[in-house]
């Protein structure tokens, strides 16, 4: 990478780092504006649209960036090969971590961009995301099956389904506030309730 490529991928990093900061409140994509952009970011107008070319490319930028920073994490943790307790502890705290970071509002604009825009790239994102995760709970729950720690009359199929439901019950924006400072407890929970009778 030459000089100039160089700069102009560090221009690109510091205007979605800032636009991340400023989704990243309680005014969300909706208070984004390309002259706060402009303003926070030390960067002119006409270098972001030449680089993004109008808001709505920004805002999916940084969503699609949003997104593939927390699948790297995971797969990074999964090539750890912990033990299946720690490897779900690892995860859990890991989500935890990427939910902490963001406002609430970012997480509701995020779900409702994957809901609402017809955005090809960004669902073929959250599918392979979503693919990859089964993947690597369906490798946790195996871990844990040979570790004695998943009793094994729980197929996987049932596993999934109640990893999703939980999953899906956490995200609900009435209960999320209240669920995050039991994570721990949360995870505790399932390992237990997954867990082998003891005889």
């Amino acid at each position: 990478m030459n000089g100039f490529e160089k700069r102009s991928e560090e221009k690109r990093k510091q205007i979605l780092a800032t636009t991340f900061s400023l989704m990243n409140s309680k005014k969300g994509t909706d208070g984004l504006t390309i002259d706060e952009v402009v303003k926070q970011s030390g960067i002119s107008k006409a270098t972001i649209f030449k680089y993004f070319d109008k808001k709505e490319n920004l805002i999916h930028q940084v969503f699609m960036q949003f997104m593939t920073d927390m699948a790297d994490s995971a797969k990074e943790i999964m090539a750890e090969e912990l033990p299946f307790e720690e490897t779900l502890i690892a995860m859990s705290q890991n989500k935890i971590r990427y939910l902490e970071r963001v406002d609430h509002q970012f997480y509701l604009d995020l779900m409702a961009y994957y809901t609402k825009k017809n955005d090809q790239e960004f669902s073929l994102l959250m599918e392979a995301y979503t693919k990859e995760s089964f993947h690597i709970m369906l490798d946790i729950f195996h871990r844990g099956r040979k570790e004695g720690k998943v009793d094994l009359r729980y197929s996987d199929e049932f596993l999934i389904l109640f990893f999703q439901a939980l999953v899906e019950g956490i995200s609900n924006p009435k209960l999320y506030d209240k669920i995050l400072p039991y994570t721990a407890e949360w995870t505790e929970v399932l390992v237990k309730g997954i867990a082998p009778n003891k005889k």
